[in-house]
């Protein structure tokens, strides 16, 4: 039977597939996109293949447009998008990270199992929703002046860290040890400032939560126990959050510049939205030094989150810290442009990856990745949505040498937020969930059906192209208890 995409891509594997260059001339690479095939007639009807073969209008480019198996529309990339583009003649897209510049996921293992903490799972959840602000626009409790703002934005993680808000072991296991070199805080603006120093410590809204959840089923008992994962039942403790107002005024206001600088350098592209600089310029270096302010910041704010988690937890469980045992697994980012090495036709080139909308997965031995985990790989956090199971897998070499390290960050969209909400008026979703053994506490209890399952992909399905296609390998699978959404 003939598919409305037959004339466009073209099969690699069962996992693979390519859009050729003549699909648009102009294409500098061919586009590639991992999925099955029951996945691409939703992709085609989301219009993200345009966005495939768009991206690789890109000047310096390397290998390919890439997109994984949790693609949907995006601005001017496709979320779920990647690509890599030499510094020496190459750019950089702020399309390509997105708004919410380093939205990432953290991951805290415990010694607790479901039945222990099962009896008190509301007393947890209404703890975490009040000790936690989450909202549009919430404004956290943990008081920054200008010039925490400025160290926030040069030393990540390591401010909340000394500012007594974790420990230590928690920047070994944050990529980049939660600050990546090279941020300029006169490279961002006082307005996007204004917006950030009243909400560190918060989750924000949208698609972002804290979730207390339990260890479902384990692929692979002896990395798991290397991330501190012994059992089923065990209890974890997952955060999604980013750069909240701070990174989306930096990425607002640098797509006006680069607006200017593509003109300026003169780039042609099929979309305004891809707007880019190249990245040795001086557009390209200061956009690179706010994001990296951005990315700190969302480490920071990650980071004191896990902070006042563990202090909740503690507190409603009558438990210290110790016996609770919440250690963090890993910290990774999801919406990131990056300077990293890759060897590309048998020669090593710095690349500038632009992820969005997905993970890094380092392989076993890459010398970035904690020494805890040199053997296994990179931990790769992949959740699903709020009313079905998540995922933690490793990176591997195959992600290493074909996707620039890089592989899926979640479940991706099947509908947009306002044709969720239409097709779930009136369902009540705090008792949908409460009937899946679930508790829910969310600021808008109406936005919550743009959060429903049937919104989402089964992340199920999307994994299992991710580990099929060798682009990352699942250790295990859990599933929520409690959930908090902004």
């Amino acid at each position: 039977m003939a598919n409305v995409w037959g004339n466009t891509l073209n099969k690699i594997d069962e996992y693979r597939w390519e859009i050729s260059m003549e699909y648009k001339p102009g294409m500098r690479v061919p586009g590639r996109i991992y999925a099955s095939e029951d996945m691409l007639d939703k992709i085609w009807e989301d219009n993200a293949f345009e966005q495939v073969a768009n991206v690789a209008f890109l000047p310096g480019i390397v290998r390919y447009s890439m997109a994984m198996p949790d693609i949907h529309w995006g601005y001017g990339f496709a979320i779920g998008g990647v690509a890599a583009t030499d510094i020496k003649d190459g750019v950089v897209s702020p399309g390509g990270v997105g708004f919410d510049i380093n939205c990432g996921v953290r991951i805290l293992r415990t010694n607790l199992t479901v039945n222990e903490i099962r009896p008190k799972i509301k007393q947890i959840v209404d703890g975490l929703y009040q000790g936690i602000p989450s909202g549009v626009g919430s404004k956290g409790m943990i008081k920054v002046s200008g010039r925490d703002l400025q160290d926030i934005m040069l030393y990540g993680s390591r401010w909340a860290i000394e500012k007594g808000f974790g420990e230590d072991r928690d920047l070994s296991v944050t990529e980049e040890s939660g600050c990546i070199k090279g941020a300029n805080p006169d490279k961002v603006s006082a307005k996007a400032r204004e917006r950030g120093i009243p909400q560190l410590g918060t989750l924000g809204s949208g698609n972002h939560f804290l979730e207390v959840g339990s260890v479902e089923e384990i692929y692979d008992k002896k990395t798991a126990r290397v991330m501190g994962i012994y059992d089923k039942d065990q209890v974890i403790v997952m955060i999604h959050t980013g750069s909240r107002g701070f990174g989306h005024q930096i990425c607002t206001d640098y797509l006006a510049l680069m607006g200017n600088a593509t003109k300026k350098y003169a780039i042609n592209l099929p979309d305004r939205q891809l707007a880019c600089a190249p990245v040795n310029s001086d557009e390209g270096r200061d956009y690179l030094a706010a994001m990296a302010a951005a990315a700190n910041y969302a480490w920071t704010n990650r980071q004191c989150i896990t902070h006042r988690t563990r202090e909740i937890l503690a507190k409603v469980l009558n438990k210290n810290q110790r016996e609770i045992g919440l250690e963090q697994i890993y910290d990774v980012a999801h919406n990131i442009a990056k300077i990293e090495e890759h060897t590309v036709d048998s020669k090593k080139r710095s690349l500038c990856v632009h992820r969005k909308g997905a993970t890094r997965a380092f392989p076993p031995g890459h010398r970035e990745i904690p020494e805890i985990y040199k053997n296994i790989g990179q931990p790769v956090l992949i959740p699903g949505d709020m009313g079905r199971y998540s995922y933690v897998a490793v990176g591997t070499d195959t992600a290493m040498n074909e996707t620039f390290a890089s592989t899926c960050h979640g479940a991706g969209r099947l509908r947009s937020r306002s044709a969720a909400k239409k097709s779930l008026k009136g369902v009540n979703i705090v008792e949908l969930m409460a009937n899946k053994g679930i508790t829910v506490r969310a600021g808008s209890i109406s936005s919550l059906a743009e959060e429903a399952s049937e919104a989402y992909k089964d992340v199920s399905d999307v994994i299992d192209v991710t580990d099929k296609a060798g682009i990352s390998r699942k250790v295990f699978k859990s599933n929520p208890i409690g959930v908090i959404k902004g």
